[in-house]
């Protein structure tokens, strides 16, 4: 039976695939799919081929060293000679803060006060900028005033006059050790605590009231902390004062 088709209906079926057999007629041919048919778009001429080489680069990649392998022996070994070096610290011998107080005196008075704090030079506490600054803080305390302040330095490596903390604690049985710094903190504790936390509860050691604060080295780098170093120094007055009554 023949198919009453009109052109639109063949176009359509020839659109979908599907191939008309009409009574005498040879078959149609198969349609071009359209892709064939309809012209190539046109495109950005293809580079040269030496425009390619540049690609081929990231396959040379691998043969340079990985990143990670050759700076590792500096990157671990400096932060160990730098851990080394800041555990080498040495107490020197006290001697007083202030000594024409302390030879006006002719003996220190109870109560006295021991300050623990590093120091780039030995017989020179207040030295350098960070000794000035130690200078005002003790002066804000009126410690210039009084002759029972004594300063025992803290040296990075072996120093010339060792003194032991307990036999410093023993000779002047102050009534506050103030230790200034992270270093001076664990040296009179013995402990490897982190600042913060020896701030944040009472300390002692023989038996005596030991106050943590900031280092003045670190004040100078941070003076948004003075205020907290100043209410440890008031906190380590009150002390001073409770035991003198």
């Amino acid at each position: 039976m023949p198919l009453n088709l009109d052109a639109r209906q063949r176009a359509m079926l020839q659109e979908m695939g599907i191939t008309l057999w009409l009574p005498g007629a040879a078959p149609a041919p198969a349609p071009a799919p359209a892709a064939a048919l309809a012209p190539p778009a046109p495109s950005a001429p293809m580079p040269p081929v030496a425009a390619a080489t540049p690609a081929a680069a990231p396959a040379a990649r691998p043969a340079a060293p990985p990143p990670t392998t050759a700076p590792a022996p500096t990157t671990t070994a400096a932060p160990a000679a730098e851990a080394a070096a800041g555990m080498a610290f040495t107490l020197a011998a006290p001697r007083p803060a202030y000594p024409a107080q302390a030879a006006a005196a002719g003996a220190p008075a109870q109560p006295t006060w021991l300050v623990v704090v590093e120091c780039a030079q030995e017989d020179d506490p207040f030295a350098g900028e960070t000794g000035r600054l130690l200078d005002n803080m003790l002066r804000a305390l009126r410690l210039h005033r009084q002759p029972g302040v004594f300063i025992a330095p803290l040296l990075r490596g072996p120093t010339a006059a060792p003194a032991a903390l307990a036999d410093t604690l023993h000779a002047l049985r102050p009534a506050v050790v103030l230790a200034l710094g992270l270093p001076a903190a664990r040296t009179v504790l013995g402990c490897s605590d982190p600042l913060g936390r020896l701030r944040a509860s009472p300390q002692s050691v023989e038996g005596i009231p030991v106050v943590p604060t900031y280092a003045p080295s670190y004040l100078l780098r941070a003076p948004q902390a003075k205020a907290a170093a100043w209410a440890d120094l008031c906190r380590a007055q009150a002390m001073v004062q409770r035991s003198n009554t």
